[in-house]
């Protein structure tokens, strides 16, 4: 027959103050210092570095402490590097814009608008 469950539910999550939970904006800025990171590494291979110190900050704030850098420069394709910036730049521009950091979503602007002229020079070579 029919024998009641005498024990708690394995699945309620409800009322635990152990698990810890990000809000929304954790989470934005978690992500977007994720996108700035990836983009500064990518902005040190290119030898930017007056960029790479303004994204840099950028993460420094978002994470409280600064970034690791990128140690040296590969023989990577430079349009490559930068079609991969441009990229990481938009990725960090969407997230910037939906958690309204004004500071990040205009340097993402920038720097998509700086690898876009890049690619733009490099083809009518």
């Amino acid at each position: 027959m029919y024998e009641p469950i005498r024990t708690k539910s394995v699945h309620r999550m409800t009322g635990r103050p152990e698990i810890p939970h990000r809000s929304r904006g954790e989470e934005l800025d978690i992500q977007l210092a994720g996108h700035l990171a990836a983009l500064l590494t990518v902005t040190d291979e290119l030898g930017l570095d007056d960029a790479a110190e303004a994204i840099a900050t950028q993460v420094a704030r978002l994470r409280g402490t600064p970034p690791a850098r990128h140690a040296g420069r590969t023989e990577a394709d430079t349009a490559a590097l930068h079609r991969r910036a441009h990229d990481l730049a938009g990725r960090a521009l969407v997230v910037a814009a939906s958690r309204a950091d004004t500071a990040a979503a205009i340097l993402a602007a920038g720097r998509m608008d700086a690898h876009a002229a890049a690619l733009d020079a490099a083809a009518a070579l």
